[in-house]
């Protein structure tokens, strides 16, 4: 009698993946990598300035399109801690002077361009701080408003330090456009990444993707999941697969939810590309470091999340092993004294650019799951696209476990990514894999 993963890895073999058509991303993007930046915490000065000096070795370590963080004023009124959110916005046009000057961020741009890095920048949509420079302009209807007539916060959150913005008002969506056109023409930067999409009326975002495309084509990454996203956005998170990754290193989950999370991914256009991580500012500063959340699991998540769906990000500090909860309201520093895992994410990020089998959206391959494999806690799976192929191996348990399969997907020969050692598989394979684990055999048609 066939188990139920079995008959998953059967449904995925045999009808493959939807083949609608979403949000084509820029070509420059298929096989691109992405690194979240928080501008205040990088550097002991907290500056563009400062910031800009570490491009070269984020390019060095693979790093494709820098994402940062607000780079606005952030408003005063009800404001949380002594520097308040990065997301509550007091003037869309403007940056934080705590960060420098346009000219800086101008300068930032450049140099990122220059290195032949994009840069993208954080967009907060949803709503704006009190006492935002709309509200002393006059513009009250703009915002949602309470009973008594008063802006209130987004309902159900507790974000006190912010007023909830009226998607009702085609006065407002106008500006908050041109807003976005802005930072394209002043600053030259490559696109978005939008706050709270989701909450955010689909209809606008489609409006606004198509009226900064006339500016210039961008790259429009949504903080939301789901397949009517990318009616605007090319990129979404890949949230579900996230939490997923965090049950399974706690014990909570195994390796089947992952061969179901194949099957939800069928829904998605063919052009989707999905961010994939096991960090970022929310969850770090919030639920926890990926010591706290995936604890001796974490590297493997990192493969993991690098190989099987979806573009890698990279959160600062990840490469410096960040032990810590950042401060989000108050100035908390990363230290840069470590820098013990810029290998390890420079061999994945090289990884991704030279084998297309694991580009982004249609330019890659989906992951096939080697289902003849003797232990249900040993995921492998093979992604293969033009002559490009890469096999993944990991042990998803804190057991040693004595994994054997003989799947015609594993025969070939290979270089192990790690390793750097040449290997050649038959198409039965014995091997003893440690706790947490990972193999990674990767063959480039270039090379």
């Amino acid at each position: 009698m066939k188990t139920i993963s079995s008959i998953l890895c059967l449904l995925i073999s045999v009808f493959g993946y939807a083949q609608t058509q979403g949000n084509t991303a820029p070509e420059w993007s298929k096989n691109a990598t992405i690194y979240e930046v928080n501008i205040r915490q990088f550097t002991k000065e907290g500056t563009f300035s400062a910031f800009q000096k570490h491009l070269p070795r984020l390019k060095a370590m693979g790093v494709d399109i820098l994402w940062l963080m607000p780079i606005h004023p952030i408003g005063e009124k009800n404001r949380k801690g002594s520097l308040g959110s990065y997301y509550a916005v007091k003037d869309y046009k403007a940056v934080n002077p705590e960060f420098g000057t346009l000219a800086d961020f101008n300068a930032l741009v450049k140099s990122a361009h220059d290195l032949g890095m994009k840069l993208i920048i954080d967009w907060v949509a949803n709503h704006t701080s009190p006492d935002n420079v709309w509200v002393d302009q006059g513009h009250k209807d703009w915002y949602t408003l309470d009973s008594t007539g008063n802006l209130q916060p987004t309902i159900g959150t507790d974000w006190w330090d912010v007023a909830d913005l009226n998607y009702d008002n085609q006065n407002m969506r106008t500006e908050m456009i041109e807003s976005m056109k802005y930072w394209l023409t002043a600053s030259n930067i490559d696109g978005f990444r939008c706050d709270v999409a989701g909450w955010v009326p689909m209809d606008f975002w489609v409006t606004a993707k198509r009226e900064l495309d006339k500016v210039k084509p961008i790259f429009f990454l949504a903080e939301s999941e789901g397949p009517e996203q990318h009616q605007a956005f090319q990129m979404t998170y890949a949230w579900e697969l996230h939490h997923l990754m965090n049950k399974i290193a706690q014990g909570k989950e195994n390796i089947d939810v992952l061969r179901a999370y194949l099957e939800k991914d069928k829904s998605y256009p063919t052009t989707a590309y999905r961010m994939s991580f096991t960090s970022n500012h929310d969850e770090n500063s919030w639920n926890g470091t990926e010591m706290e959340r995936m604890g001796d699991a974490r590297h493997a998540m990192a493969v993991f999340s690098a190989t099987f769906i979806g573009m890698p990000l990279i959160y600062n500090g990840q490469e410096t092993s960040l032990d810590r909860r950042l401060l989000f309201f108050e100035k908390d520093s990363i230290s840069w004294d470590k820098m013990d895992l810029v290998g390890f994410y420079t061999k994945l990020n090289t990884l991704f650019h030279e084998n297309q089998a694991l580009w982004n959206g249609q330019h890659g391959a989906k992951p096939q799951l080697i289902c003849e494999v003797s232990e249900k806690d040993v995921l492998a799976f093979s992604r293969e696209k033009n002559g490009d192929k890469v096999i993944v191996v990991i042990n998803l348990s804190n057991k040693t476990k004595s994994f054997k399969s003989a799947s015609s997907a594993l025969k070939g020969k290979y270089t192990e990514l790690f390793s750097g050692k040449t290997v050649k598989l038959k198409s039965s394979v014995s091997m003893e894999l440690k706790p947490w684990s990972y193999t990674v055999y990767t063959r480039t048609s270039k090379k």
